[in-house]
C-alpha cells in the first residue's frame, strides 16, 4: 500500500523553487550546467531548465550516466549502460548542477562525482533533488531539495513523472 505525499501542484512548485535558490546562490545562470542522473533525473533537470530560461536566461542541460561507477555492480551485473550527454561547450570551469529524484545512501551521488571528474573538471559542483528522504551511509547533502521527507528504512520513494510514468506524484510504500 503507498500514500501520495507529493501530487503534481506540490512537484511544479518544488522544482520552480529550487530553481530561484539555484539562480540566488549561483548570482545568475552564467556558467550553470544541469546534468540530470537518469532516469528521472534527467526530466528533472529539464524542468528546472525550463523555470530557469522563463526567469532569467538560457541554462545548458545535459545527462549523466553512472551505471560504470556504481559500487553495486557486483550484486546487479546486468545494468544496461545509459547516455551521458554534456553541452558543446562541456563542463570545464562551469557550476555543475546534479539533478536526481530521490537522495537516499548517497551512492548514486558519489558514483555521479566519480563520473564526473573522467568527463572534466568544473568550477564547483552542487546537488538538486526533488525528495530527501534521509539515511545517508556516505556524508553527501544536497544544496537544493524539494521536500524532506523522513522515512522508515523499510518504506521506499517513488517518484513518478509524466515524462516516465504518465503522471506527476511522489507516493511512499512499504517494502514488502
Amino acid at each position: 500500500m503507498s500514500r501520495r505525499v507529493l501530487d503534481e501542484a506540490d512537484i511544479v512548485r518544488s522544482l520552480r523553487r529550487i530553481s530561484h535558490e539555484i539562480l540566488e546562490k549561483n548570482h545568475g545562470a552564467e556558467d550553470i550546467v544541469l546534468l540530470g542522473i537518469p532516469t528521472r533525473g534527467v526530466p528533472l533537470a529539464e524542468r528546472i531548465a525550463q523555470n530557469i530560461r522563463a526567469s532569467e536566461a538560457d541554462v545548458e542541460v545535459g545527462s549523466l550516466d553512472i551505471t560504470a561507477y556504481r559500487d553495486d555492480l557486483r550484486r546487479q551485473p546486468m545494468r544496461t549502460i545509459g547516455r551521458t550527454e554534456l553541452p558543446l561547450s562541456g563542463i570545464d570551469g562551469k557550476t555543475v548542477v546534479l539533478v536526481d529524484d530521490v537522495l537516499y545512501s548517497g551512492r548514486t551521488v558519489r558514483a555521479a562525482l566519480d563520473a564526473i571528474t573522467d568527463l572534466g573538471r568544473p568550477r564547483r559542483i552542487q546537488l538538486a533533488v526533488l525528495v530527501d528522504r534521509g539515511h545517508r551511509e556516505l556524508p553527501i547533502r544536497a544544496d537544493f531539495v524539494g521536500k524532506n521527507l523522513p522515512t522508515a528504512a523499510a518504506e521506499r520513494v517513488l517518484v513518478k513523472l509524466v515524462e516516465t510514468d504518465g503522471a506527476d506524484a511522489v507516493e511512499i510504500e512499504e517494502e514488502r
